[in-house]
């Protein structure tokens, strides 16, 4: 028999004390950000894990990330990289971004880590113009929730069969069930879930992680 189970507050602490402890760095990341503007845009320490496993079975070397903010995901990331491993991470935020690298250099990764500052279509677009497509292992979109189809569409092409894209706050704490929310972000976002659902270029499931992350597996 099918069973799901409501993740409250007692059922998620639960869950993170059966996971491997964030590093000393993360953890002074995390601080820090905590006092920012737009804290919340950091994903959580569950997240982090769940993404490290998908990195570590898909034994990804080559990387996209769409949106750093202070750089917990591109660290996690870059983490779960080898050696030679590569993130490409776009952001347009030389402030935010600029706290992030002293962390990255702080966990021995920056040299695995190859930040563009630029809208991130025009990074991605660029990638294929200089024949990157189907290169690319994985990538991360946490970013500006109009801009989520456009990049998953030049996610496509950039990735090898066998890649994945994870899309970030899939389930916009909620309000992509609420139809009287009429909000650009949560059309934005309810608009793509609906066509991943049916896009038969990808093998997908909306996880229940954090707040939501699509995972789509390119065929």
């Amino acid at each position: 028999m099918s069973r799901w189970i409501k993740v409250d507050g007692p059922i998620n602490r639960y869950i993170v004390e059966h996971l491997e402890p964030e590093s000393p760095v993360l953890q002074a990341l995390c601080r820090e950000t905590a006092g920012m503007e737009g804290a919340q845009m950091q994903i959580s320490h569950e997240q982090a894990r769940f993404m490290t496993v998908l990195l570590k079975s898909l034994q990804a070397k080559r990387t996209l990330e769409v949106g750093v903010y202070t750089g917990y995901s591109t660290l996690i990331t870059a983490t779960a990289l080898p050696a030679d491993g590569k993130v490409i991470a776009c952001d347009i935020s030389a402030e935010w971004t600029a706290m992030a690298k002293r962390y990255w250099q702080e966990a021995g990764v920056a040299d695995r880590i190859d930040l563009r500052l630029a809208p991130a279509q025009d990074t991605m677009r660029e990638l294929l113009a200089t024949g990157e497509a189907g290169t690319f292992d994985f990538v991360f979109i946490d970013a500006d929730k109009t801009g989520y189809d456009s990049y998953y569409e030049l996610a496509l092409q950039l990735l090898r069969p066998g890649g994945m894209i994870a899309l970030d706050n899939c389930l916009w704490n909620g309000s992509v069930v609420d139809l009287n929310d009429h909000d650009e972000d949560t059309v934005a976002i309810r608009a793509l879930n609906d066509k991943i659902a049916l896009d038969r270029r990808v093998n997908s499931y909306l996880a229940p992680v954090g707040d939501g992350v699509y995972l789509c597996c390119k065929m």
